[in-house]
C-alpha cells in the first residue's frame, strides 16, 4: 500500500464538474493499493498516517498530528502510484491491485482512518475520473509504502 500524504489548508475532489466533497485544514492522501496488500498493510498505514507529526505547534515547528489539530481528511484511490517506469514511456500498472481486490482494501481503510480522527473521512469515488484541488500548506508531501517500512 503506498500513500501521497499532502498537508492542505483546503481541498477537494469534483466528478463531472460537480464537487462532491471538499476539507479544510488537513490532510489529503492519495492511497494506492497493489495486489498483495492486506489488513496489516491498513493497520500500519492508518496508525503512522494518524499519528504523522507534520502540523505546526505554537512555536511553528512541526510537532502535532491531524488527531492533535482536529483536521480533515480526504482519501482518494490513486492505482497510478504503482506505475512502473522503468521500460519505455508508458507506464505499466501491472503491481496495481484489480477493483475486486482494491475496492474492499479501500474501504477497509477509510473505515480504520475514521477511526483515528473525529471528523469524518471524506472520499473521492473508486474507479471514476476526478479532478482533485488542493492548497498544499507548507508545501509537505511524504510518501509513505507499506513495503519499505524501514
Amino acid at each position: 500500500m503506498r500513500a501521497l500524504i499532502q498537508r492542505v489548508s483546503q481541498a477537494s475532489v469534483s466528478i463531472n464538474e460537480q464537487v462532491k466533497t471538499q476539507i479544510n485544514q488537513g490532510l489529503l492522501v492519495l492511497l494506492g493499493i497493489e495486489e498483495s496488500d492486506n489488513q496489516y498493510d491498513i493497520d500500519w498505514l492508518c496508525k503512522k498516517i494518524a499519528q504523522l507529526r507534520i502540523f505546526d505547534d505554537n512555536q511553528g515547528v512541526m510537532n502535532l498530528s491531524i488527531q492533535d489539530i482536529n483536521g480533515e481528511l480526504l482519501v482518494i484511490s490513486q492505482f497510478t502510484l504503482h506505475a512502473k517506469t522503468k521500460k519505455g514511456n508508458r507506464p505499466s500498472y501491472i503491481k496495481a491491485a484489480r477493483p475486486e481486490i482494491a475496492i474492499p482494501l479501500y474501504e477497509k481503510f477509510i473505515k480504520m482512518m475514521s477511526s483515528f480522527t473525529k471528523e469524518k473521512v471524506q472520499t473521492g469515488e473508486f474507479g471514476a475520473i476526478m479532478q482533485v484541488s488542493l492548497t498544499n500548506d507548507g508545501p509537505v508531501t511524504i510518501i509513505i509504502d507499506t513495503k519499505n517500512k524501514e
